[in-house]
């Protein structure tokens, strides 16, 4: 038998190379890519097609003993039916036959551990996009490089509440608001399982739930009462699961009110009963921490090798009644019916995986995300587009460049930090695409690498424009520690500027930033990781080939003070004394990121929702109706009055009564629009009570439900946040 390698990174998903894999299965191994015929083994009655999901679950778990049962419980005996020895001296008994190899991958943004994978955007710069189908299809490429490369679940979505722009993992998610979240979440989802059904991809949404932070996000609690659970942190699930159908929800490292998540009550009332999710909760790496109790509590699988479910630790539970085999049962058949209803049964890994499965059809969806989540903040004078009579450009700071400035270059913001098997060497430098670019215009470009401010300054006085790179590394196991721009950045943007009046920042982050030289820059323009193909989309929006269309997922504070959580107990936490759990005071509830602006009356250097144009938009005609069950029917008419092309994302927010405690407003829908000069669209939203965002409603834990409160609410649209142009009342009874 084979015996599978021990880990040697911390976060290892690979768990065997798929050809040793391979040996030895017993499996019923249908052509690669194929649907297998509906005629099956006699012994493998649970490969009948005919039958629902659940019928051939249960017919594959009658047929099992306790032992082959087990298997399920765990990643990798679960995943790898051929392999029987497990490290730590693990083993099982072989599993059934006709049952199929499964290979888990990380990536809520690309597929990771294979050579030449198209590195897609951040997470964060599709959700500056606000584009529910550009997220399907983005979904769907990654489901066919990740099947192609031989791996058919892919870990991922992401979703988090943005409590703090601090975050690590910030650029991994989609921002600081429930619905733009949860809808895009969804739309991802939906995108990798259901691409193509030849080559089924499961997806896993994670991390459930609260996991808001890095800082000892294995040894800290977060701490919150129940109204701020269902409403902050909860209703991002909530409304992806209304939406689409994921296979597994993984649950986070952190506790919440002093319990780890793995083990929390809360997967099954909250997540299984309340949201009703019916596929199967698995761990994060190394996030168990019992078996019983976890168990018990509605953890279906442990994420890779045995350790807290081994058979050994799971029958000592069943013997001493900590749990029972119905709970076992149901655990494994959470698994099984997932991965039949993914298809995973019925259509089979290629048995030739490839390294290389990059296209150009993904490179330029690529493309797509990076332009579309590129938000221009500030076009002072209109320095953008770059005009036909700018003659010398001048390209400033490390990021620009393919070649390393102190180990920095275009590569180190393609994506998030830390992040294993992923290798961002086909990324397309912005300072190679401006130069292309800008030869087309009869330009000339020049690149100091921003290693020295005053050189840096030299070089951009004598350019007709200056575009000057800053970036801000973060990712997991990584917070970031003051919002400030990395090497020395904000120092060098300050510079240029100060040397070049007709200056243009670009920044290249994972989350917010301060910008203390904001009013010397004349255009600034916010990229995120912007993947592989980042230097063609920056080209092309710098000189006006595409439209700026992206807007803000997340709230720009103008100083570290002007955060939600600006005390030491609310973030990082404190250790209480003699304690070794890291407590976190969730004190500001329900008032986190625009919400908490509003409510306390704070102006950010750049709202939620916020995002620039080279044409421009009139709001106007707005007409808010109450009908039967609850809902609110709202149009308003937007019209482009610039003299180009443009795109606008309308928002619609809604301010609840005051007595619903309710602070500040609330994102109820958005729509995005590309709209000719003089071209007008009559927008259409319905605010329906009863749909899981619960758009009307509030969580009322004496009653233990949502609850619409009697009142006046009031209806806003607009831009952004903070540009709404259009406001009605209305009362409902």
């Amino acid at each position: 038998m084979s015996t599978l390698p021990r880990p040697t990174r911390r976060r290892p998903r690979l768990a065997v190379p798929l050809a040793a894999a391979v040996l030895g299965l017993s499996v019923l191994q249908a052509p690669s890519g194929t649907a297998a015929e509906n005629t099956f083994p006699a012994a493998c009655p649970w490969m009948d097609t005919s039958k629902t999901a659940d019928q051939r679950a249960h017919l594959l778990l009658d047929a099992s003993t306790l032992d082959q049962t087990l298997r399920w419980l765990v990643e990798q005996p679960a995943n790898y039916p051929g392999v029987d020895d497990f490290e730590g001296g693990v083993s099982y008994p072989s599993q059934l036959p006709c049952t199929p190899q499964v290979q888990y991958t990380d990536g809520p943004d690309s597929v990771r551990g294979t050579d030449n994978v198209t590195v897609f955007p951040s997470q964060i710069s599709m959700a500056a996009t606000w584009d529910t189908s550009l997220a399907r299809t983005k979904a769907a490429a990654q489901a066919d490089e990740a099947f192609r490369n031989g791996k058919n679940v892919v870990l991922g979505p992401g979703v988090s509440s943005g409590r703090t722009p601090q975050a690590g993992r910030t650029g991994e998610y989609f921002g600081e608001d429930s619905l733009l979240s949860g809808t895009l979440a969804a739309a991802q989802i939906n995108g990798l399982q259901d691409g193509n059904p030849d080559e089924p991809v499961m997806a896993v949404l994670k991390h459930y739930v609260a996991n808001e932070q890095e800082t000892n996000r294995e040894t800290s609690s977060s701490n919150m009462d129940e109204r701020t659970l269902r409403e902050v942190y909860d209703l991002p699930f909530e409304i992806a699961l209304s939406k689409s159908s994921p296979g597994g929800i993984m649950c986070s490292y952190n506790q919440i009110n002093g319990v780890y998540s793995c083990e929390n009550p809360l997967l099954k009332t909250n997540l299984k009963k309340e949201l009703g999710f019916d596929g199967y909760v698995v761990s994060d790496w190394g996030s168990v921490h019992s078996t019983g109790k976890s168990l018990a509590a509605g953890l279906d699988q442990e994420l890779n090798r045995p350790i807290y479910y081994s058979p050994d630790n799971l029958k000592a539970a069943l013997g001493t009644d900590e749990i029972t085999r119905a709970q076992i049962d149901e655990a494994a058949l959470r698994v099984v019916r997932a991965y039949i209803q993914a298809g995973l049964f019925d259509h089979r890994l290629p048995s030739q995986p490839s390294s290389d499965v990059t296209t150009e059809a993904h490179r330029a969806v690529a493309r797509q995300v990076a332009t579309q989540g590129s938000v221009l903040l500030k076009n002072q004078g209109k320095i953008l587009p770059l005009s036909s009579r700018v003659k010398k450009i001048a390209v400033i700071g490390p990021t620009a460049s393919n070649t390393p400035t102190n180990g920095v270059s275009t590569r180190t913001v393609c994506f998030q930090a830390n992040v294993w098997g992923l290798d961002c060497r086909n990324a397309v430098a912005p300072l190679d695409a401006i130069t292309e670019r800008a030869a087309q215009q009869g330009a000339s470009v020049v690149h100091n690498d921003g290693s020295d401010p005053a050189a840096a300054a030299a070089a951009a006085k004598d350019a007709d424009v200056a575009v000057v790179f800053g970036y801000n590394v973060i990712g997991e196991l990584v917070d970031d520690a003051d919002l400030t721009l990395d090497g020395n950045g904000d120092k060098l943007i300050d510079a240029v500027a100060s040397a070049n009046p007709h200056t243009v920042a670009v920044l290249e982050t994972g989350s917010a930033v301060l910008m203390p030289w904001q009013s010397k820059a004349k255009g600034i323009l916010e990229a995120w990781y912007p993947g592989q193909e980042q230097g063609n989309s920056l080209a092309r929006l710098l000189f006006g080939d595409d439209d700026p269309s992206g807007r803000l997922p997340m709230t720009f504070p103008k100083s570290a003070a002007d955060l939600p959580t600006s005390t030491e107990q609310q973030y990082p936490g404190v250790f209480p004394e003699g304690g070794t759990i890291r407590q976190v005071d969730y004190s500001e509830r329900l008032k986190v990121g625009y919400k908490w602006y509003d409510s306390e009356s704070i102006e950010p250097l750049y709202p939620f929702g916020y995002g620039l144009s080279y044409a421009s938009f009139a709001y106007d005609n707005l007409h808010v109706k109450a009908v039967k069950g609850n809902k609110l029917e709202v149009t308003f008419k937007v019209t482009n009055t610039g003299r180009r092309t443009g795109t606008e994302t309308s928002q619609v927010y809604l301010t609840l009564p005051r007595a619903s405690g309710e602070p500040g407003k609330r994102l109820v829908s958005f729509q995005r629009d590309e709209l000719e000069p003089g071209q007008h669209r009559q927008i259409r939203a319905t605010i329906d009570a009863g749909s899981a965002a619960h758009p009307l409603s509030v969580w009322d834990p004496a009653t233990d439900r949502w609850a619409t409160p009697k009142g006046t609410y009031t209806v806003h649209a607009g831009s952004s946040s903070r540009d709404l142009r259009l406001e009605r009342s209305i009362t409902l009874h």
